[in-house]
């Protein structure tokens, strides 16, 4: 059900400074790729949104809205209510579908404030779907740049901001922590532009040497400095009618900052020796990862690079987006692609829910390293792919291959303050630190596992094969070992059809406890199901 008083319709496209934002639902991830990145936008006031298999709908800009729609998502719905001071409330339903937020299981209604929200808040429903709770402060909107992934606002507003001045001869400025994507972004500049024919000429400014970066730049004559036996052209020149992107801005060498500022007041410039100045048409973009208001740096220069600043976020700031910056990554590669399908559930909530400090780039390392691993059979801990510290994680970062040693979050337990998460106690962040520093249980060999250990595994995983394997410190190869040769376990093809028939309709529709019932994996049981045409 929506609260259709506070259910955005109207074609507003983006708010005004001090409006209340709109709330985002964005699908981070889900069984079904293509519907990854699909979102609900809720109205800017207080309301009660509800979450179920069948509503709210979730769209495309331009697209037809479809639901959730699946298995493991409870007919009975998630609440999440809106206060007047945009904080929000988390209801879970009264159902068995295991609710997550940042990773921790959530058995009792939960508030977050306004700032958490603004950080990103990530909800797991049934260990199959993972939901992006964030503000929007514009609508979804289909404006493509090449290159610029995302769904929330940060990635709209950098998209509508680079069409607006490629097609101007204004300098732009890409501001931006390493990895956000600043090159990126100039490339698209030049591609959209009017010169978008001729070349885009990059240099980085830090790699340059002091005592020829006017050189280089600028160009010199014959005998201009030691050593320059014949003419040469600079950068400048090199980018006539075309583009100059000049990455690193901020490591330029203090004797060229003047000369740069005279090119962008009047377009001329002097090459090293020469009698005569010359005029440049090139089209300027710059880049850095610095802060250009010090000392360090020519004021009067920056004056004048900033006629169009677009700042890039970073991803911490647009958690939205990962999931579709990872499935964007993953279709790269096809071998990436295929392997994609057995990314754990908590694995990707730990992509989710982490900071990157090192931003897409870091994301596309890591995320490498993962299907590297899982080539080789292996599940890999989150902690041992990236650098884990407090200030890197939105609470207490618990170990991606033990969901067992998840802390609950109910009413004696709440999540370990941070950015993105609420108010601890020490009894919350000691029990956090404790499954932290357990992470999950080392490799065992097949032989050490008893029949009974695995039947316990995949009964409180719910029958899914990744999360039971995780559990016992097993690969999923070998898990797939344990369930052929366990006396228990079956295989859902063995099973007959009038027993399934049977066991679907005692466990009123449920794909889990159907399985539990039967005693086989649900994953293939899902699949099973769909192909007899029991289940939509």
């Amino acid at each position: 059900m929506i609260d259709t008083e506070h259910t955005l319709t109207s074609p507003l496209s983006t708010l005004s400074q001090d409006a209340n934002p709109l709330l985002g639902l964005t699908i981070v991830w889900h069984p079904d790729a293509s519907r990854i990145g699909e979102q609900f936008i809720a109205g800017s006031g207080a309301g009660v949104l509800e979450v179920s298999r069948y509503l709210p709908l979730f769209r495309r800009p331009g697209a037809e809205g479809l639901a959730l729609g699946h298995g493991g998502i409870s007919r009975d719905p998630l609440k999440l209510v809106r206060d007047a001071e945009n904080g929000l409330q988390i209801v879970p339903s009264a159902s068995r579908m295991v609710v997550e937020l940042n990773g921790e299981e959530l058995l009792a209604p939960h508030s977050l404030s306004a700032e958490q929200i603004e950080g990103g808040q990530i909800l797991g429903l049934g260990r199959s779907i993972i939901l992006c709770l964030h503000w929007m402060r514009c609508l979804p909107k289909n404006n493509p740049v090449a290159g610029l992934l995302g769904v929330g606002s940060h990635a709209i507003v950098a998209r509508d901001q680079i069409r607006q001045v490629a097609g101007t001869d204004l300098p732009v400025l890409l501001l931006g922590e390493t990895g956000t994507g600043k090159e990126i972004a100039a490339r698209a500049v030049h591609a959209l532009s009017l010169r978008a024919k001729s070349a885009l000429v990059t240099v980085n400014m830090a790699a340059l040497n002091e005592s020829l970066a006017a050189a280089d730049l600028f160009g010199a004559v014959k005998g201009a400095y030691t050593g320059a036996q014949t003419g040469r052209k600079g950068l400048f020149a090199e980018a006539e009618g075309a583009t100059l992107f000049l990455d690193e801005i901020g490591n330029t060498p203090a004797s060229v900052q003047p000369m740069l500022l005279r090119v962008l007041e009047g377009g001329d410039y002097r090459p090293l020796g020469a009698q005569h100045d010359q005029h440049s048409s090139a089209r300027l973009i710059a880049a850095t990862d610095q802060d250009l208001d010090s000392d360090h740096f020519n004021q009067a220069l920056l004056r004048r690079l900033e006629s169009f600043v677009i700042h890039l976020p970073p991803l911490r700031a647009r958690r939205e987006d990962i999931g579709v910056l990872m499935q964007h990554l993953l279709k790269s590669n096809p071998q990436m692609a295929e392997l994609s399908l057995t990314l754990p559930h908590s694995l990707i909530t730990d992509f989710a829910r982490y900071e990157w400090p090192g931003n897409i780039r870091q994301l596309a390392h890591v995320l490498k390293r993962v299907m590297l691993a899982l080539q080789m059979g292996e599940v890999p801990l989150f902690e041992t792919l990236v650098k884990i510290s407090p200030e890197r994680i939105t609470s207490s970062f618990l170990s991606s291959a033990s969901l067992s040693a998840r802390t609950v979050l109910g009413a004696s337990a709440v999540p370990a303050a941070s950015n993105n998460t609420a108010n601890t106690t020490s009894t919350a962040t000691s029990t956090a630190s404790t499954a932290t520093t357990s992470a999950a249980p080392a490799r065992k060999k097949l032989t050490e596992l008893s029949e009974a250990e695995v039947l316990t595994a995949m009964e409180e995983n719910d029958w899914y094969i990744q999360a039971a394997a995780q559990q016992l410190g097993v690969s999923r190869p070998s898990m797939y070992k344990l369930l052929e040769t366990h006396s228990q376990i079956r295989r859902v093809e063995q099973i007959a059809l009038e027993e399934i028939r049977a066991a679907l309709a005692n466990s009123g529709g449920d794909v889990e406890r159907c399985a539990a019932l039967l005693k086989t994996p649900s994953e293939a049981l899902r699949r099973h199901l769909r192909g007899l045409g029991l289940l939509g």
